[in-house]
Formats: structure tokens, sequence, C-alpha cells
């Protein structure tokens, strides 16, 4: 995709915007504070690493109850990071999750309405637009991340691709929402991550979980032995830290929580069928 120029990469929406939207009644600048789980783990800091399951354990989502951290970050001594983010959603269905994200990476302005504070652009790679599955593409993304401002790439994956069985998803009505993340304009993919939506009474939650680094990181396309040995040293050489890892706990539960509590007005406003709720390639 070509580079997106300087004056398309802003906070907020424009003046005009706020006017003529479609958008601007559900942009809401304000957030709400963070959630006292969130405070605790910030405050308890980085925990032992064995405590957070590797992504070879991503499968074990979908047993009953809950992971022994929920709520919390830890890194690794090969410096990964590993980050677990539990968020309750009051009157929001799985299948929501799964519209909004192959309805939002089409337009900034919908974007935007996830995180007002941080979150600045988005393309799909493909270039194409309004297409109902997210599965099998890339979503090109610009936002903050604590006080920097990054680049990314999301590829979607199937769940299956991270060992979830999609027949216990489909049966439980829930969802997992599965990507491999990479830093844009560098040929590395430095983690994967999934958001697991599973119903509750009232509603739903959603179990955030990044791996990020050491192991996790390798060249786009290189998954043998000699991708692992290259990923090895890119993350010798930059090894995540606590703070990284706060900022993406802190990230992530701000935007799941505040577009949860407007999810269901934008889906009633703008999903156009069925179809829209399909996260598969159709």
């Amino acid at each position: 995709m070509p580079a997106i120029p300087e004056r398309d990469l802003y906070l907020g929406f424009s003046p005009a915007e706020l006017a003529e939207s479609p958008y601007a009644r559900f942009f809401r600048p304000q957030m709400a504070p963070l959630s006292e789980p969130v405070k605790e783990a910030l405050l308890t800091g980085p925990v032992a690493h064995e405590r957070m399951w590797p992504v070879e354990r991503a499968g074990d989502l979908l047993a009953d109850g809950d992971w022994p951290v929920e709520t919390g970050y830890s890194i690794g001594p090969d410096g990964s990071a590993r980050i677990s983010v539990l968020t309750p959603m009051p009157g929001v269905e799985p299948a929501m999750w799964d519209w909004w994200f192959a309805w939002h990476g089409s337009h900034a302005q919908r974007y935007k309405l996830w995180h007002p504070q941080a979150h600045v652009h988005v393309v799909w790679s493909d270039g194409r637009s309004d297409l109902t599955h997210y599965v099998g593409r890339t979503s090109n993304v610009v936002e903050y991340v604590g006080a920097g401002r990054l680049g990314l790439t999301i590829r979607f994956v199937a769940p299956s691709t991270l060992g979830l069985d999609e027949g216990r998803l489909a049966a439980a009505g829930a969802t997992a929402i599965c990507a491999r993340g990479g830093l844009a304009g560098t040929p590395m993919e430095t983690g994967w991550l999934i958001h697991h939506v599973r119903p509750v009474p009232g509603g739903a939650e959603m179990r955030s979980r990044f791996w990020l680094g050491g192991a996790n990181l390798r060249p786009r396309g290189m998954p043998g032995p000699l991708g692992a040995a290259l990923g090895g040293v890119a993350s010798r050489l930059a090894p995540l830290n606590p703070a990284q890892a706060a900022d993406l706990l802190v990230h992530c539960a701000q935007e799941m929580s505040h577009l949860a509590a407007i999810l269901p007005d934008l889906h009633a406003a703008f999903a156009a069928g069925p179809d829209r709720q399909k996260g598969q390639v159709l």
C-alpha cells in the first residue's frame, strides 16, 4: 500500500467530520476510567512468566473457567511479553465483534470510534473496502500505544491456526478474533493476538491475549529454523520491557471497554444483514 500522507494522520474528527460524518454521533472523546482489575494489574507489575500461558496453549481458552491471570502481564527471559486483559461487555453479543472487525478497517473514522484518544488511521492492505470478512486479510493501522505512535500490520488468521476448535466456538456461541501482528515498514512479524469473546449472562466478556517478542518474533514468510534464528537475534537486540507491556494492557483495556459501550448501537445502525456477522472468508 502507498504511504499514508502525514496530513491524514491525526487524532479525532475534524470540525467538518463532526458536522457531516455518519459516524460522528458515535464519536465520544471522553473515556471511562480504568477498571479496578486493570488498576490492580498495573500496581502489581509483571507477574511470574509461568503464570501467563504461552501461545501453544491458546486452544485452552475454550475450556470452562478462567486462566491463572486474566488481566496482567509478564516479561520472559528471552525478552518476550505476554499480556492478558478481561473486559466485561454487558449487552454485547459475540457476533457483533466479528462484524466490527470486518467493518471498521475500511474507514479511519470508524477506527477512531474504537479508541478516540489513540487511534489515528486504518486501511486494508488489499485496497478493498466494505467486504464482509476479515480472516485472510491484513489491516494496516496507525495508533498510539502509550506515548509512541506506531505503524502496525494485523494479519487476521482463522482460529484453527492457533489451535482453537472452531466447532466448539460455534457451539458455545463464542467467537475468537486471531491475528499475527507486525511492524509496518519492516520485514518482521512480532507476535500473536487473540480476542476470545464468549457469552455470559447479560452479555459477553472478551478475553484478550497477546504474545509478543521472543520466540514469537519472526521475519515474514519464514516460519522455519532460519526464521526462528533471525527472530531470536532481533529479540535479543530489542527485548520488550515492562513499560511496553503495561502500555499495551492499558490500550487494550481502554479500547475494548470504550467500544463495547457503543457497539450494540453501532451494529444496529450499520450492520447490513446476517452476512455482515461472518468473520470468515465468504
